[in-house]
């Protein structure tokens, strides 16, 4: 079944509608707060329940994160940009219904380790 011509300023794909990633995050780029990156464990303070009046990116991550999950595998199930998901857990982190903790704190591993590491992948 073809779709409709799209209205002004509406693109489509192949699957329908496209909704450009800023419009879910009202062009914001950076989260409100925290330090996050992709190894970031996120786990859901209460219940789905609690987020009934958010997006529905974020009650998807609520319901994801009912046992911990790393942020890049967040973006990865929701098909989304972890960019935008960052953004997303920012606004989930104000509104208590998160939490989220690093697996290893800020210079945990020594210069020397990683450049190890890279020289026997390299060595491969």
């Amino acid at each position: 079944m073809p779709f409709p011509p799209p209205e002004a300023g509406q693109d489509y794909d192949e699957a329908g509608p496209v909704v450009r990633p800023y419009t879910v995050t009202s062009g914001r780029t950076r989260p409100s707060r925290g330090r996050l990156d992709l190894v970031s464990m996120v786990v859901a303070v209460g219940s789905a329940a609690a987020s009934v009046d958010r997006t529905p990116e974020q009650r998807a991550i609520v319901a994801l994160a009912q046992r911990p999950i790393s942020l890049a595998e967040l973006a990865a199930q929701l098909n989304l940009p972890a960019s935008l998901v960052q953004v997303l857990l920012g606004d989930l982190l104000d509104a208590e219904l998160i939490s989220i903790s690093q697996p290893y704190p800020a210079g945990y591993y020594h210069r020397d380790t990683l450049e190890a590491i890279r020289d026997g992948l390299r060595a491969l």
